[in-house]
């Protein structure tokens, strides 16, 4: 039976190396994947979703007004029968988007998987968690760490200095320099001013 399904994390957990794997194993059976992925982050290429450890593969790009649902329904009339739908960086979906991927799960009963983050900087959903984590039939947090050691739950954006930023526009496209991911103590102690974060030194794979 198709889900909709959410795995989430704090930043720099492995979720697009996840979503490539997830891919790949439906691939290596001849089964047919569509990756969808925002046009917003372009680091990589216009529609390549690419991981740190140097996966990659190419996507499909949505804008936040495009109807998810038809984008599908008009893939499977030009190539043939879909067996998984994966989205990248889902976080970014709109409120629309994630009720239209709800569709494809119920209506055409094909499995969306979406991969994103749940809270931002100021450790505020995001409009496409928001929705994933209430509408999702089946939610998996992917784990990782905080350099004090203890799970990282969420993202700080950083400064040239390495001091937490707290006003700024929700969207604001950057990689390990810009963004890292703690525990929530520290979230509280570097949000206070307490204390600064070195970013972590693993650039985007070229």
């Amino acid at each position: 039976m198709a889900k909709l399904y959410f795995y989430y994390s704090a930043m720099n957990a492995g979720k697009t190396t996840t979503l490539l794997q997830s891919a790949h194993n439906y691939r290596e059976r001849g089964m047919r994947v569509a990756i969808l992925t925002p046009n917003l982050d372009d680091r990589a290429g216009s529609g390549t979703v690419a991981s740190r450890i140097g996966l990659r593969a190419q996507g499909l790009c949505f804008e936040h007004e495009d109807d998810l649902q038809r984008s599908i329904e008009r893939d499977i009339v030009a190539h043939g029968a879909l067996h998984c739908v994966l989205v990248d960086e889902a976080q970014f979906l709109s409120r629309a988007q994630v009720w239209q991927l709800s569709e494809v799960v119920d209506r055409l009963h094909i499995p969306v998987l979406c991969y994103g983050l749940r809270t931002d900087f100021r450790g505020e959903l995001f409009e496409g968690s928001q929705y994933l984590l209430a509408w999702a039939d089946e939610l998996s947090e992917i784990k990782t760490i905080c350099h004090s050691g203890k799970k990282a739950t969420m993202n700080v954006r950083i400064d040239a200095q390495g001091r937490a930023v707290q006003d700024g526009p929700q969207v604001e496209i950057g990689g390990n320099e810009r963004y890292v991911s703690v525990s929530r103590a520290e979230f509280k102690k570097v949000m206070r001013g307490e204390g600064v974060i070195e970013p972590l030194q693993v650039p985007l794979p070229l």
